[in-house]
């Protein structure tokens, strides 16, 4: 039995004045405006039903307030649509919610709401806003793990937090543009192949590679030769992060980390600070690709190390809950470790 409005006179028509008052206006074909007004729409049936708006009789006025505005104003209105209206009210404040819709679409905030984890929906969030995705981008992101494989997951919820409310277009963590684990499953390798097989794989699929990178690399030289004490090192692949404002350094190996590699970037890193990184740029950043993961000897090795990043390259996408329980290994070597360390003065 559909619930009688006549106990809330003014819901109805609080919002058919909204939907009117914003119709009039010719912004009514923008998107921040009918973000803005769907927003509107939420936080008054908040507002007005002082009760739980999931209970039996909240859904049952939301089912006739839906029949009622759909016949006045067409589709749009649908009992699952107000829910969402709702449930985004509930999660982005007004103040937020104006910033945001400047840039992100209302079928953006539909797709963030279905996040519980608040810092994981917090990331999707900013880097939508930061990288300009579309909806079908964030989507894809998703599907793909980003937020599990990212660096900074492995922190805890409060640190995440922090650290992505800081962000802008000039100044964006590493732990954002770095991930512990990198796809390579367009390369089409399988089986056994060599280091020199590798690299010639993401050459041929530079383009591929540079958007599993992320946004923001750019290609330099492929075998960079680094000529010290007259011995000549080669640089497997050198990028430059545009809004890190560094050279990238990425070394590939196949088979685990070892602690010798952690020297040879060190060496490599000196010489590109000295001779090729200009006035203007930051320190450069070393990426070591592995085949294989051990994190307890990279958490061990480079722990408190900036410039120095060791991730795991697959060549196939494996099932997602191999992500869940990389992560969880990460986090709580990392938790382990900040046990034992004595406090910084």
């Amino acid at each position: 039995m559909k619930s009688d409005l006549c106990e809330y006179p003014e819901l109805l028509s609080g919002i058919e004045r909204l939907i009117e008052k914003t119709s009039r206006s010719a912004a009514i074909y923008l998107n921040a405006e009918i973000s803005r007004l769907y927003w509107a729409i939420g936080n008054y049936i908040i507002t007005e039903v002082h009760y739980e708006t999931y209970s039996r009789h909240g859904q049952e006025i939301l089912a006739t307030l839906s029949q009622q505005l759909t016949q006045k104003f067409g589709r749009g209105y649908s009992y699952s649509a107000l829910t969402r209206m709702i449930k985004v009210a509930q999660a982005y404040s007004e103040e937020m919610f104006a910033t945001l819709s400047q840039t992100l679409t209302w079928s953006h905030f539909i797709e963030l709401i279905a996040i519980e984890n608040p810092a994981k929906r917090l990331f999707y969030q900013q880097m939508c806003a930061l990288e300009n995705w579309s909806v079908r981008a964030l989507r894809q992101k998703e599907d793909s793990m980003l937020f599990e494989r990212t660096a900074i997951a492995a922190n805890p919820d409060e640190t995440i937090i922090q650290t992505l409310q800081k962000i802008d277009n000039t100044d964006i963590s590493p732990d954002l543009v770095f991930k512990s684990t990198y796809v390579l499953d367009f390369l089409g390798l399988s089986g056994y192949y060599s280091e020199k097989e590798l690299e010639d794989a993401i050459i041929y699929q530079l383009e591929k590679f540079i958007l599993e990178l992320g946004q923001g690399f750019a290609f330099l030289e492929r075998q960079k030769r680094l000529p010290i004490d007259s011995v000549d090192y080669y640089l497997d692949l050198l990028f430059y992060h545009r809004k890190l404002n560094r050279l990238i350094a990425i070394d590939l190996k196949l088979g685990r980390f070892k602690p010798e590699y952690k020297g040879q970037m060190e060496l490599y890193l000196k010489y590109l600070q000295k001779h090729e990184r200009q006035p203007h740029e930051n320190s450069p950043v070393g990426l070591l690709l592995c085949s294989e993961g051990n994190s307890e000897h990279i958490e061990l090795l480079l722990l408190d190390e900036e410039n120095i990043k060791v991730a795991q390259y697959l060549t196939a996408f494996p099932a997602k809950e191999w992500f869940i329980e990389k992560l969880n290994r990460s986090i709580a070597i990392a938790q382990q470790s900040a046990m034992v360390q004595p406090p910084r003065s």
